[in-house]
């Protein structure tokens, strides 16, 4: 018998807040943020790529912004436990905003990585751990102090400093992670809560309570936020983090590393310098 570890996505709940967002509008900027970075990281690359799949629970959104870009013939699929992928079917798969919800980050790696041919790239982007660190703090006291308990209202959400092993074991080469922080001016703990249910990623942990959440404790919570976070304006501050990632579908024209011991020539030699021994006494004097 084996131990099947507890879902972080409610289904159900995370595609009706989607769906919600889309039917008002959904609030763009990280989309934009998301838009330009990939660009950028694609122009560096300096390749072009014929068949492209673009994994995002925002299609409509992904379309707008790239309408006059890039790979207007891309494939589009849902951020599902399964991926709609055929095996090596592509030469790019672009993972974008949906991987700090999945259930299994790991196993939606591994199934964009078997969907490429070989050195095919995989980029991605998502929400790091420093995404609303105001929020969550404020929430947490506020809910003990009204309630005296605490539940989850704000995913875990992947540290940067995790994302290059996580790459490494889904079996991509030439790992790369990086991060792009950003600071957004609300008005109030208020106008950031209603902006996060316009881009769809207000609470939707599978242990979450369900149980209708006192006004009192978001009035505490956008108190606490406004005396802690809170500018000169009078506005607040709220910290979003945006990981991106890349790897390549291993194949051996890629560039490997060299086998320890099979250098063809020595440090020493390239430096001009004498060859120490571990007593700092030059080798051969």
């Amino acid at each position: 018998m084996t131990d099947t570890p507890p879902l972080l996505t409610d289904r159900a709940a995370l595609e009706a807040h989607r769906a919600r967002a889309a039917r008002g509008g959904v609030a763009d900027f990280l989309w934009r943020a998301v838009s330009d970075e990939i660009d950028e990281r694609l122009l560096e690359v300096n390749r072009g790529f014929n068949s492209v799949a673009v994994v995002s629970p925002q299609p409509d959104m992904w379309r707008d912004l790239r309408a006059a870009g890039p790979h207007p013939q891309a494939r589009f699929v849902a951020d599902t436990d399964v991926l709609d992928l055929p095996q090596q079917g592509h030469d790019l798969v672009l993972h974008l905003m949906a991987l700090h919800w999945a259930n299994d980050p790991v196993g939606q790696m591994v199934q964009a990585r078997r969907a490429l041919r070989p050195d095919g790239l995989f980029m991605a982007a998502l929400l790091g751990g420093d995404t609303l660190t105001e929020l969550r703090q404020c929430l947490a006291e506020a809910e003990v102090a009204e309630t005296g308990g605490l539940s989850p209202r704000v995913a875990p959400m992947a540290e940067i400093r995790d994302m290059g092993g996580l790459l490494q074991r889904a079996g991509f080469a030439l790992p790369v992670a990086d991060s792009l922080p950003l600071t957004v001016s609300y008005r109030d703990a208020f106008h950031l809560m209603q902006d996060l249910r316009a881009m769809g990623e207000t609470n939707a942990l599978a242990s979450r309570h369900r149980a209708m959440v006192p006004r009192a404790v978001f009035a505490r919570a956008a108190a606490l936020y406004s005396q802690r976070f809170g500018e000169a304006d009078g506005r607040i501050r709220a910290s979003f983090e945006l990981i991106f990632l890349a790897g390549w579908a291993p194949d051996e024209s890629q560039q490997q590393p060299l086998r320890p011991g099979s250098a063809k020539s020595r440090l020493a030699d390239a430096l001009k310098v004498p060859e120490t021994g571990l007593d700092d006494t030059p080798r051969g004097s």
